[in-house]
C-alpha cells in the first residue's frame, strides 16, 4: 500500500493548486499525520504559497525547512555544474526526514518557471518515481479545443509512460463547461487499465486576484478597511485619471481603482458609493505616489475605516503599479475562506472521492480528528440536502456563512429579514445571494396561514388572532413555524437572540419527542484524535436524577447519530459507592434510571472525570468497568459544572466546540451562542440538517 502520492501538472496554470488543495482536504478527513512536500520551491526565506496554505489550513506539524526539497537557486547551481544526480539526492534525503514523521505524504509538483520550464515536467516524473509516489497527471484544458485537449493529454501520458510513473489517473482542470461530456469520452478512451479521470470545468471567480494578493504582491500598506476586505475579489482595475462623474461611469462590481494619493475627489466618491445602495461595489482603492495627505485629506480618509472597503498604499506611480498588477496571477490564500469554499465545493462536485479513496488505498483509522468529523458532518448533510432557516439574516456572520455553505453546496438556505437589507448587506459584503431565499417577516404571503396555526395551538393559553398575526412577525416564531409546518426542516437562531427567544416558540408548538421529559443540548467535543460528547451545558440549570437520566438518554441518541459508540459517564465528585451526599445520590439514581430505561447503553455512575476519561485511572477505581476510562459521554450534574468544564477544556486542551446541540425536539432547532463565529455557525447549520435527515 502507497504512503504517498504526487500530483504534477504538465504545463503552466493548469489549477494545480485547487487540485492539491481537494486531495488534501479529503486526506486530512482519513489520516491523522498527513504531510505535505514539494521538491522544488522558489525560496528557502520566503516562505511558497502552497506550503503557506497548506501547513495553516491543516496545522500541519512541520516547519517550512522540511516541507521542500530544494530551491530553484540550488537547482539551477546543481545544473549548472552539470550534476544532476546531487539535485535527485537531496530531494529524496528532505523527502525521507518528512516521511517518518507522517501517515502519509502528499507531493505537489513544482510549479512552471520560465528559466526551467523545458525541464521541469519530466524532472517531477522523475522524483515521484525517485521517492516512490503514484501520480496524478492534471492538464490545463483552458482556451483548448478537445481536440487540442486529446492532443495534449496523449503527449502527457507518453512521457509519463517512457518515465515508466505508477500512474493513477489524469485531471482535465480548467475545461470548457460545453466540452465536458466531450473530454469525459476522450479521457475514458485513452486511460489505462484501473485508472480515475476526472474533468474539472473552469470556475472564473477563481481566476480572481484579491486584494489581500495586490497588497503583498506590492508590498503596499494597508490604510483602512477590515481584514475581510481584503478577500474581496478584484474582477478589474480602473486608473482614476479622469473627472469623478465619468469615471463612476466606468467602474463595475469588483473594479480596483488606482489612483493618486492626492485624487481626493475620486477617493471620496468611491466612498460614497459604498454608502450608496444601488451603486457597483468597488473592491478597493491603491492609492499610489509619494504624496502624504495631510490633516484635512486624512481625515476624510479616516472616515472610511468603517466602510466595507480596502485602500492600500504604494510609493509607486501610477502607471507602473497597474502595470504591477496586472501581473499578478491568483492564488489560494489561508486568510481566504470564502475563495477555499468555492474551490474545495466545485472540486468535491466533480471529483469521485469514493473512487480516489479506493485508487489510493487509503485504510480507515479508529482515530477521529476535529478535520474528520467536520468532513463527515458535511458528506452526511450533502448526500440528502435539507432546507435549514436562518431568522438573523441581517447579521454581518449570517450572511457569510451562509455564503460558505451555499458554496459548498451543502443545504438549502432561507434568511429571514428584511429583504432590502439583507440585499444591501450581502452587496457589501461581496456576497452572492443566488440559490438563497429571502423571507421578509412584514411581506410575505404565509403570515395568515401561520397565524391561524398558531391561534389553533396557543388560543387555549389566551392567544387571539391580532397577537397571533402580531407573533408571526418575529423572525424566531417565524422560522419556528416554518419548521413546524414542514415549509424548511430545521432552524438556527442566536446569534443576535436570546436563547429564551430562539428556543421558546419551540417549547410552545414544536414540543418533546415521546418519551423525553425536557429539552437538553449537548456539545461535541473534539479534541485531537478523538470526539467526545457533552451533556448538557446549555440548558438546565439543576435537574433532577430522573430529568438528568433523560439528559444522558438524549445524549446517547445524538452520539449514536452522529457515529459516536455511546458509552456514557454520570459524573460526580466520587467514583462508585464510595461517596455520600445529595448531589452524588441524584446521579447515583439517575445512573440506575438510565439503566433500567435503555439497558442497551454501557452506563456508568456517579464516576469522576478523571476515572471516566483516563484508562490508568480507571484500572484503580473501576477495573471491570466498560465505560471507566473509555467514556465518549459525558453528563454534568448541572450547568455550572457542564458549562464550565466544556470551557476549560475547549481552552486548555484547544479542543474545537461545536454546539451546543439541541436534543428532544420533534424538529431540529438549534441555538447559537451570541459570540459565535462564522464556522460555529456553519456547523451548527450542517448537525441541524444531519438531525433533520432523522426526520425521514
Amino acid at each position: 500500500m502507497s504512503r504517498n502520492l504526487y500530483i504534477a501538472a504538465a504545463e503552466k496554470e493548469a489549477g494545480k493548486s485547487m487540485v492539491v488543495l481537494g486531495v488534501m482536504e479529503f486526506l486530512s478527513r482519513h489520516i491523522k499525520h498527513v504531510g505535505f512536500f514539494r521538491p522544488i520551491v522558489g525560496s528557502g526565506t520566503k516562505v511558497d504559497n502552497h506550503i503557506d496554505l497548506i501547513q495553516k489550513r491543516y496545522n500541519l506539524n512541520c516547519n517550512y525547512e522540511e516541507m521542500y526539497g530544494i530551491t530553484v537557486s540550488e537547482m539551477i547551481e546543481f545544473i549548472n555544474d552539470n550534476n544532476v544526480d546531487a539535485i535527485h539526492q537531496k530531494v529524496i534525503q528532505k523527502y525521507k526526514i518528512l516521511e517518518k514523521k507522517c501517515d502519509f505524504v502528499l507531493v505537489e509538483g513544482s510549479d512552471f518557471r520560465d528559466h526551467l520550464s523545458a525541464y521541469e515536467f519530466n524532472f517531477n516524473l522523475q522524483v515521484a518515481n525517485n521517492l516512490g509516489c503514484p501520480i496524478i497527471g492534471v492538464l490545463s484544458g483552458r482556451n483548448k479545443s478537445t481536440s487540442e485537449v486529446a492532443y495534449s493529454l496523449q503527449i502527457m501520458q507518453n512521457v509519463m509512460d517512457n518515465e515508466k510513473c505508477t500512474r493513477v489517473g489524469m485531471v482535465v482542470n480548467r475545461a470548457n463547461i460545453n466540452d465536458l461530456t466531450e473530454i469525459k469520452k476522450i479521457l475514458n478512451d485513452h486511460k489505462g487499465e484501473d485508472e480515475i479521470d476526472f474533468v474539472i470545468p473552469e470556475v472564473n471567480s477563481l481566476q480572481n486576484i484579491t486584494m489581500r494578493q495586490i497588497k503583498f504582491a506590492l508590498n503596499a500598506k494597508h490604510l483602512y478597511g477590515s481584514p475581510e476586505s481584503l478577500d474581496f475579489d478584484v474582477t478589474d482595475f480602473k486608473v482614476g485619471a479622469m473627472n469623478l462623474e465619468h469615471f463612476l461611469e466606468h467602474t463595475k462590481q469588483g473594479t480596483m481603482v488606482i489612483t493618486p494619493a492626492d485624487r481626493i475627489d475620486i477617493i471620496m466618491g468611491i466612498g460614497m458609493t459604498i454608502l450608496a445602495g444601488d451603486f457597483p461595489k468597488i473592491a478597493g482603492i491603491l492609492l499610489t505616489g509619494t504624496y502624504k495627505p495631510n490633516k484635512i485629506v486624512s481625515r476624510l480618509l479616516d472616515s472610511l475605516k468603517k466602510l466595507p472597503l480596502a485602500v492600500l498604499s504604494t510609493e509607486t506611480g501610477t502607471y507602473e503599479a497597474a502595470k504591477n498588477v496586472s501581473n499578478i496571477t491568483p492564488l489560494l490564500k489561508p486568510e481566504n475562506q470564502r475563495r477555499i469554499a468555492t474551490a474545495l465545493g466545485h472540486f468535491e462536485a466533480n471529483v469521485n472521492l469514493t473512487e480516489l479513496g479506493n485508487k489510493i488505498s487509503i485504510s480507515k483509522t479508529s482515530i477521529r480528528t476535529p478535520l474528520m468529523f467536520e468532513y463527515e458532518l458535511f458528506e452526511r448533510a450533502k448526500a440528502n440536502k435539507k432546507h435549514i432557516v436562518l431568522p438573523e439574516g441581517t447579521d454581518d456572520r449570517i450572511l457569510k456563512a451562509a455564503d460558505i455553505l451555499n458554496r459548498r453546496n451543502v443545504v438549502e438556505l432561507t434568511l429571514l429579514g428584511d429583504e432590502q437589507e439583507i440585499i444591501k448587506k450581502a452587496s457589501a459584503l461581496r456576497i452572492k445571494l443566488e440559490g438563497i431565499n429571502i423571507i421578509d417577516p412584514y411581506d410575505n404571503d404565509l403570515i395568515n396561514e401561520y397565524a391561524a396555526e398558531y391561534y389553533r395551538l396557543r388560543s387555549h393559553k389566551g392567544v387571539t388572532k391580532e397577537g397571533a398575526k402580531d407573533l408571526m412577525h418575529d423572525v424566531s416564531y417565524l422560522g419556528t413555524m416554518m419548521v413546524h409546518k414542514g415549509h424548511a426542516d430545521g432552524m438556527v437562531s442566536g446569534a443576535v437572540h436570546t436563547t429564551l427567544h430562539t428556543i421558546r416558540p419551540a417549547f410552545e408548538f414544536i414540543k418533546t419527542k415521546p418519551g423525553v421529559s425536557i429539552v437538553s443540548s449537548s456539545f461535541f467535543m473534539c479534541l485531537e484524535d478523538k470526539v467526545l460528547v457533552y451533556g448538557d451545558c446549555a440548558v438546565n440549570p439543576n435537574p433532577n436524577a430522573e430529568e438528568l437520566a433523560d439528559i444522558a438518554i438524549s445524549s446517547a441518541d445524538t452520539a449514536i447519530m452522529f457515529g459516536i459508540e455511546p458509552r456514557i459517564a454520570m459524573l460526580s465528585y466520587s467514583t462508585g459507592s464510595s461517596g455520600k451526599g445529595t448531589d452524588v445520590d441524584k446521579v447515583r439514581a439517575a445512573a440506575e434510571i438510565v439503566k433500567k430505561r435503555r439497558p442497551d447503553l454501557k452506563t456508568e455512575g456517579p464516576i469522576q472525570y478523571d476515572a471516566a476519561i483516563d484508562a490508568s485511572v480507571a484500572k484503580t477505581k473501576l477495573p471491570d468497568s466498560e465505560v471507566a476510562g473509555k467514556a465518549t459521554i459525558f453528563i454534568f450534574p448541572d450547568l455550572n459544572t457542564g458549562n464550565n468544564t466544556y470551557k476549560a477544556v475547549q481552552r486548555s486542551a484547544n479542543a474545537i466546540a461545536i454546539g451546543p446541540v439541541l436534543q428532544g425536539l420533534n424538529k431540529p432547532v438549534n441555538d447559537l451562542s451570541r459570540g459565535c463565529l462564522v464556522a460555529d455557525i456553519v456547523n451548527t447549520v450542517v448537525i441541524t440538517a444531519i438531525q433533520a435527515q432523522q426526520e425521514d
